[in-house]
């Protein structure tokens, strides 16, 4: 039985093939015929009750199934017509006689009205309005798919969602180039009832009166009976096909059943029903016109206005009297002293945002989404990607407007204090100049504020000429993000809490649960955990290989090593990181230290309370840094982060030394680079 159910629908079609060549008796013919009419039912109810139309996406096959079905049923009932005499079943008597009602010219014409209702009203529509959806459809994918990779780039939305609603976009393509082929099906259909009817009419009356000896006014009594009962069995089932398919098609903007919107959109406009109630009642003033009927419907119209109104008007006053009691509930003290007497409201003062933005006015359009700002879009963008790169999720971004700044400017705040300021224009571009332009653009001279480039504020039609020029022309959003997500890598190993590195721990547990449960907090706490992975981002490495850094500290730490060995040791095991990072093409360019300059740096290591630092005299290491700061400039000409290569004995204490002077100056250990990668030293420094 369950595989009869299965295979239910090929059953169904090979039915409807011997439909075309075995004869049926009256009594199977009016057993097709009722379930073509029930079937045809149903699509009908299914088509109004769906929310759109790919809750329906078969119906493109089962409109062609159907149709074959219907078309079956016509070649048996013609058949029998054609050799019983007229006698086709009850249902196609009944049907006849019902609208023929002893007048056969008055039969004729209804039938052909509904033919060419169905023929030239539903069909027609319904085929236009299917081809003109596959076409706005198809042309509107490529628009759709770039808005679902514009949210799955900004992390609105994730892989498996974006990849959901790409099949979906693809369906609706597909659905609609099918439901366009399938109105065809329809069309052809109504042609051929036309031509099904000719048929029987006058193939039943060239029959009636040369084989049976019928009378001119009995072949005409029974064959238009016959005629028109199989043509209304026919079309009538035919008429909620097409008209099923014309719902289907124009359920472009429904949020629900067709009965839901038709009853929330009309419910929804009890003005209009009023004012077609007193329509009609001017209407009575016409002579000749039904006043009872007019005044009865136009009462029902304006009471039923009035009734809707009337609750509507309730139903929007308990809404405002609940926002109110809410607002009420939410409603500050009057006075600050009243507020303040509450000790949990004065806790409320000492908490401070991790990152905050705050902005003069002029700048809140690039910032306020209302107003089209892209800021938080862009913000979210870069949430990601840090975290794609880094392994850290950074924590929000806190904005707020400032009235002690000057219009343009901004200012970024790290845990409450400033750490970076700038101004923008805001109907300005910012142009950064090359090394040589090829021409002078007009503009307000300012300095980049990310990267401290010289630059010049220009107008936007001034634009393109900068850009032939050779200037980098970026515009205000770009550089205010560009500055925020660069102070927010210089300071991203602040943002690394206690608590954020529970949450690493945590979701590193998911995927190596017998690593974590050995290593934390047993072999290593998390106090300690958090200082190894505040170096590392202090130093732009990336943690993100969480997995291999708690393994090296877990061996390291059972070796009784301290937490500047443990980094170190941390350092070399991420070296493919740390290559990937720092590399370029294959190659890396660096400056180096002397071996004579490293001998005295480790012959100069002293350890105090603090631990082990670099004691080289004041002259050897004011001569360091002034050639570190000559040999930089040679960075400014290559693509690359400047670079200092020491051996590991000394690597941090370099990095100490020279932070202050250089905080974007790397230092790096020879056992930290692949040995794949060419190393090509542009500079050399020398303790004199």
């Amino acid at each position: 039985m369950k595989r009869l159910l299965n295979n239910a629908i090929a059953v169904f079609v090979i039915l409807i093939v011997l439909l075309l060549i075995i004869p049926l008796s009256p009594f199977l013919l009016d057993v097709m015929i009722i379930i073509n009419i029930s079937l045809s039912m149903i699509i009908l109810l299914i088509s109004m009750n769906i929310k759109e139309p790919l809750d329906f996406s078969i119906f493109p096959s089962l409109l062609l199934i159907t149709t074959l079905f219907r078309l079956g049923i016509n070649i048996a009932s013609t058949r029998n017509i054609l050799t019983n005499s007229g006698s086709a079943g009850q249902v196609i008597k009944a049907f006849g006689e019902f609208v023929l009602q002893g007048n056969v010219i008055v039969g004729f014409v209804i039938f052909l009205i509904i033919i060419f209702v169905q023929f030239l009203v539903i069909t027609k529509g319904a085929e236009r309005v299917a081809e003109v959806a596959a076409r706005f459809t198809l042309d509107a994918m490529p628009g759709k798919q770039m808005a679902i990779d514009a949210d799955l780039s900004s992390g609105l939305i994730d892989e498996q969602q974006a990849k959901a609603r790409r099949e979906k976009i693809q369906r609706e393509a597909d659905f609609y180039g099918a439901m366009d082929g399938a109105t065809k099906f329809v069309k052809g259909d109504a042609i051929m009832a036309l031509i099904i009817t000719a048929v029987n009419l006058i193939g039943g009356a060239a029959i009636g009166m040369i084989q049976g000896g019928m009378g001119i006014s009995e072949v005409l009594s029974v064959y238009s009976i016959a005629t028109v009962g199989d043509g209304l069995v026919s079309q009538l089932p035919a008429l909620l096909i097409s008209t099923a398919t014309g719902m289907i098609v124009t359920r472009a903007v429904s949020e629900g059943s067709l009965n839901e919107d038709v009853t929330k959109q009309f419910l929804a406009q009890p003005r209009t029903m009023m004012i077609t109630g007193f329509f009609l009642l001017i209407l009575t003033l016409v002579p000749g016109m039904p006043i009872l009927q007019l005044v009865v419907i136009a009462l029902v119209l304006i009471f039923g206005g009035l009734y809707l109104s009337r609750k509507m008007q309730k139903e929007a006053a308990a809404f405002a009297a609940g926002m109110a009691a809410d607002a009420k509930k939410q409603e500050t003290p009057q006075t600050e002293e009243d507020y303040y007497k509450d000790i949990n409201n004065v806790y409320s003062l000492i908490g401070v945002e991790p990152i905050e933005m705050e902005f003069g006015y002029s700048l809140i359009p690039l910032v306020d989404e209302p107003s089209g700002g892209k800021m938080l879009n862009r913000i979210v963008i870069f949430r990601r990607q840090y975290a794609q790169e880094m392994g850290f999720v950074i924590p929000s971004v806190r904005l707020r407007d400032s009235s002690s700044l000057n219009t343009n400017q901004y200012q970024i705040k790290i845990k409450g204090e400033e750490v970076a300021r700038g101004e923008i224009l805001v109907d300005h571009y910012l142009a950064l100049e090359p090394a040589s332009p090829t021409g002078e653009i007009d503009g307000i001279e300012t300095i980049e504020p990310a990267y401290g480039i010289p630059s010049k504020w220009i107008l936007p039609e001034n634009k393109e000429m900068a850009e032939i020029y050779g200037y980098t022309v970026i515009d205000p959003l770009s550089v205010m993000l560009t500055h925020l997500s660069e102070t927010i890598r210089q300071h991203a190993y602040e943002l690394l809490t206690r608590q954020e590195v529970v949450q690493l721990v945590d979701s590193l547990k998911k995927t190596s649960p017998e690593l974590v449960e050995e290593t934390v907090p047993n072999v290593v706490n998390y106090g300690n955990f958090q200082k190894i992975l505040v170096a590392l981002l202090k130093e732009g490495i990336p943690i993100k290989d969480l997995e291999t850094i708690l393994e090296t500290v877990s061996d390291c730490a059972a070796s009784g090593m301290d937490i500047n060995s443990i980094i170190e040791q941390v350092r070399t095991a991420l070296k493919r990181t740390i290559t990937r990072k720092f590399c370029t093409g294959g190659q890396m360019c660096v400056l180096t230290l002397d071996a004579e300059l490293e001998k005295k740096m480790v012959e100069s290591m002293t350890k105090n309370e603090q631990g082990v630092y670099l004691a080289l005299s004041p002259d050897i290491m004011q001569h360091v840094v002034e050639q570190i700061g000559e040999e930089l400039k040679k960075f400014n000409e290559l693509s690359q982060e400047p670079i200092i290569l020491t051996s590991q004995v000394i690597r941090i204490y370099v990095y100490r030394m020279l932070e202050p002077f250089y905080p974007g100056v790397y230092v790096l250990a020879f056992n930290e680079i692949s040995s794949n990668i060419q190393i090509q030293a542009v500079g050399n420094i020398t303790a004199s």
